[in-house]
């Protein structure tokens, strides 16, 4: 077994089911489990793991996993490969020996955060796995499809059946299209501004990067606005807007508020908010976490669609679409254990959260008020 300082080796890897409300996705392919085979390094899926990403227990059998009755099983693995942060009913299975790698979002679920801290347990989180450049490899395919499907979503609650407007995206002839306001222009942002316009909506992004808005100005030719955001462009677009789009990241840390109740209170009756930061703590003053299963509320006379693990809704795509990034970081932190993996790896370094009880990322240690233990020293201390 690996020590509780994630010294050695990893051999045996857990792939539970997801227990969030209505998430489909696995942490790991049949095609990801034939490279730990190869490697040496033991599969254990807990049955019925992937069956809401339409993969069988046969498949994963195939390919050389072995499927375990129970998520007990599949905990009492050295590492655990997921997809969303552990819930209530799946702390009792973290431990000190125990690698996690899965998203987090710590600084939106501190309950998550103490319990980890609590049990000793190593995680490391997708989301703030961070590449030399800067940008999150494993955070950019969900934000994403998360982008895509905000339009989706958009378009669908502005649907008067769904509480909305009544607006149609593209419009018709002698009639005007939706007007859709999308802040943040990173992942999310430009996927969920791409979908608009291709919907045939009038686009206008914000963000606070000028750099980033010129790369946008060049690419987005037509229906797509940028603007550089401010307090006062916000609340200008959020006027005649039909559809927000709330983008914005900070790797690790809260979401900032770049909408206010009052803002919110200016919008048109009708109109939909998309919040797709919510994983983060939300960027709209109004957001609370909505699920899948009961994915809105009205607010102010608008529609709050909230939903914390949107990629979900599509869970054939969003497991392939993530274990494609994330495969490479998983081998590394089972082939050489989690502390050589991290001294080796500067971008496994940042994912590091938590490790024998001290928090190792200093946004989630900043936010959540604790100490702040730099990865690099935590094993040795």
């Amino acid at each position: 077994m690996a020590t509780s300082n994630g010294a050695q080796a990893i051999k045996t890897v857990g792939v539970p089911k997801e227990v969030k409300t209505m998430e489909g996705r696995v942490s790991l392919t049949p095609d990801g489990v034939r490279e730990f085979e190869r490697l040496g390094i033991d599969v254990f899926v807990e049955t019925g793991a992937g069956l809401g990403a339409s993969i069988t227990d046969e498949e994963f059998v195939a390919a050389g996993a072995t499927i375990v009755p129970t998520a007990a099983d599949a905990w009492s693995q050295q590492m655990v490969v997921k997809v969303k942060e552990p819930k209530e009913e799946e702390f009792g299975y973290l431990r000190d020996d125990l690698t996690l790698f899965t998203y987090l979002h710590l600084s939106a679920y501190p309950k998550v955060a103490e319990a980890l801290v609590k049990a000793g347990t190593t995680a490391v989180a997708y989301e703030t796995v961070q590449a030399a450049d800067g940008s999150l490899p494993l955070l950019a395919p969900m934000s994403e499809i998360a982008g895509r499907l905000a339009t989706q979503a958009g378009a669908r609650f502005l649907e008067r059946p769904q509480g909305g407007r009544g607006v149609l995206m593209g419009g018709a002839p002698g009639v005007r299209p939706a007007n859709v306001v999308v802040i943040g222009a990173g992942n999310v942002g430009y996927n969920a501004a791409w979908i608009a316009a291709g919907m045939l909506a009038n686009v206008t992004i914000l963000d606070k990067n000028l750099d980033r808005l010129r790369f946008l100005d060049q690419i987005c030719i037509g229906r797509t606005t940028t603007l550089a955001s401010n307090r006062g462009s916000i609340e200008r677009a959020l006027l005649d807007a039909d559809l927000v789009v709330g983008a914005v990241l900070v790797a690790g840390a809260r979401a900032p508020i770049v909408v206010s109740e009052d803002m919110v209170r200016s919008m048109k009756p009708g109109s939909v908010i998309v919040d797709v930061a919510v994983d983060q703590g939300g960027c709209i003053a109004t957001t609370r976490e909505t699920s899948h299963v009961d994915p809105i509320y009205m607010q102010h006379g608008v529609v709050h669609y909230a939903v914390g693990n949107m990629p979900g809704a599509v869970p054939y795509t969003s497991t392939y679409a993530l274990t494609n990034a994330t495969l490479p970081y998983q081998i590394d932190l089972a082939r050489l254990g989690a502390q050589a993996a991290i001294e080796k790896s500067e971008a496994l370094r940042h994912g590091l959260n938590t490790a024998r009880g001290c928090i190792t990322n200093e946004a989630v240690a900043r936010d959540l008020s604790r100490e702040y233990v730099a990865p690099l020293s935590v094993f040795t201390r």
